[in-house]
Formats: C-alpha cells, structure tokens, sequence
C-alpha cells in the first residue's frame, strides 16, 4: 500500500494507458489496491442478465479503477501536470506544493 499525495476532488490527468491525456476530478481513492477512480475516465460496462421472463438485460457504465502511477495532478494555477510536493508550515502543518508553480495547492 502507498501513501499518495492525491485527494478526493482534485483534478488529474492520465499520463498512461488507453485513456491518455484525458483529464477528470478523482471521485475514489483505493489505497490497497493503489489505484484511484478517476470521473469520465477509463470507462467500462457491466452486463447484467435478465432475471425473470420478459424482463430484458442491461449493460450498465461505470467508471473503473487507474493505477496511481498512471496519473497526475493538474496544477490549479498552469493547467499542465505537476508532481506533487510537501511543505511544513510555521505551526508543523502540512499543506501539499505544485512543483511546477512552486505554490500551494488549497
């Protein structure tokens, strides 16, 4: 499992894969897995087959699960990708830096 520098709403964008350049806002983190959902990104279908008689089967979409390498924050302030740095504050606070802006990120 590995920490990750990425939060819940941040805007990233894929740097690998069949979905690269695609940009979106991570709506899951999955730590043990090391992967995070990322909103209309990497999309896939489930089928679901009918139950009863008459009723008809769906195929339902959802957004699947990137590695966490695969991903990179979208520095607010250039709009390109950014790697992610830490910064302790006077009060021993940690508030995450844009390596590319050098400034801090919310």
């Amino acid at each position: 499992m590995k920490k990750t520098k990425l939060k819940v709403n941040d805007q990233v964008i894929v740097i690998a894969g069949k979905s690269k350049g695609k940009t979106g806002k991570i709506t899951q983190i999955l730590p043990d897995l090391d992967k995070v959902v990322v909103e209309g990104v990497n999309i896939m279908y489930k089928h679901i087959k009918s139950r009863r008689k008459g009723e008809k089967g769906q195929r339902v979409e959802f957004n699947g699960p990137l590695h966490l390498s695969n991903v990179m924050l979208l520095c607010p302030k250039t709009n390109k990708a950014t790697r992610v740095g830490m910064k302790v504050n006077g009060d021993k606070s940690k508030s995450r830096l844009s390596k590319k802006a050098n400034e801090v990120i919310d």
